[in-house]
C-alpha cells in the first residue's frame, strides 16, 4: 500500500491518521495483503472484478467497510484487478463513527452498506462514479461526518490524550506513569479505554511497541535482531520473538528476509 499525500478538512483531521491507496492491473494476479496489528482501524472502499476476502476467516468483504483493531494475523486476499483507498483512523474514531463497542470489531470488519439509518448506498454509488482519489476521499469524508452527527458520542479527551502519549512513547510507558499525566484512577482509565478503543491500555501499548519494532527491522542502523528488540523495549530476544510472532505468525528474521521489502 502507498501512503497518499492529502490535506484533510479541518473538522476530520482529529479522526484521521493517514490515507493509503493501492491497485493492481494484472488480470491474472493474486494478491495477499497482510494486516498486522498497528493500533489503527480504518475505512476501506474497494473495487474489483472478483471479491476481496478477509483471511483466515475467508469472509467476503463489502465494497465499503470499516475494519477494527487487528490482534491476530489476518490478511486481505483478492484475485485479478483491483484498486482501493483506505482512510486510516485514530484508535478512538470507530466509536464516534458507529457508536458501538469497538471490541466487536477486533480482527473483523463492519459492512457499512448494512447500515439502515443512513443512505450509505448513495455514497457507494458516488464512490464508484468518482474520477479520482480527491473525489473519493471527499465522499468518504461526508459519510464520516454524517455518522458522527448521527451517533453524537461524547468526547473523551483523557483517552485521546492517553493514546497520543502511548504512540509518542512507542508503547514504552508504564500505566502508572501514564495515569500521572491524565489524572485518572486506574479503574476508571481501564474502563474508559476499553469502551472507546476495544482494547486494554496494556494491549494497545504492546501493539504500538510491536509496530515500532517492525519499523526498525528495515532500518540499516541496526546490526542485529537483538538490537531491534532491546531498542523497542523488549526485555530479551525471546520476548521480542514471541511478541512478533503472535502478531504476524512469523519470526522477525523470516519477516526481514522475505517480506520487509514488499
Amino acid at each position: 500500500m502507498k501512503e497518499a499525500a492529502f490535506i484533510l478538512d479541518h473538522d476530520l483531521a482529529p479522526f484521521v491518521n493517514c490515507i493509503y491507496t493501492d491497485e493492481n492491473f494484472d488480470v491474472n494476479g493474486h494478491t495477499n495483503i497482510p494486516l498486522y496489528a498497528d493500533g489503527y482501524p480504518g475505512i476501506m472502499f474497494q473495487q474489483t472484478e472478483n471479491d476481496f476476502f478477509l483471511l483466515p476467516k475467508n469472509k467476503k468483504l463489502s465494497e465499503l467497510f470499516l475494519f477494527g483493531q487487528t490482534l491476530a494475523p489476518v490478511s486481505l486476499d483478492v484475485k485479478g484487478l483491483y484498486k482501493f483507498v483506505v482512510i486510516q483512523l485514530y484508535p478512538f474514531a470507530s466509536k464516534y463513527l458507529l457508536g458501538i463497542d469497538p471490541k466487536v470489531l477486533n480482527d473483523d470488519c463492519y459492512d457499512l452498506l448494512q447500515i439502515d439509518y443512513l443512505n450509505v448506498e448513495s455514497y457507494r454509488q458516488s464512490l464508484v462514479q468518482a474520477n479520482n482519489l480527491d473525489e473519493q476521499v471527499s465522499i468518504i469524508s461526508d459519510l464520516m461526518r454524517e455518522l458522527i452527527r448521527t451517533h453524537k458520542v461524547s468526547e473523551n479527551d483523557n483517552i485521546e490524550k492517553a493514546i497520543s502519549i502511548i504512540i509518542q512513547n512507542k508503547g514504552q510507558i508504564k500505566i502508572k506513569d501514564l495515569l500521572d499525566k491524565i489524572y485518572m484512577t486506574e479503574r476508571t482509565f481501564e474502563r474508559n479505554f476499553m469502551t472507546y478503543i476495544g482494547l486494554t491500555p496494556k494491549q494497545f501499548s504492546k501493539i504500538i511497541q510491536f509496530q515500532s519494532s517492525i519499523n526498525k527491522l528495515t532500518q540499516a542502523t541496526y546490526n542485529s535482531l537483538l538490537d531491534v528488540g532491546y531498542d523497542s523495549g523488549f526485555s530479551d530476544q525471546s520476548h521480542f520473538i514471541r511478541t512478533f510472532k503472535s502478531y504476524t505468525g512469523l519470526t522477525p528474521s523470516y519477516y526481514l528476509n522475505h517480506l520487509s521489502n514488499r
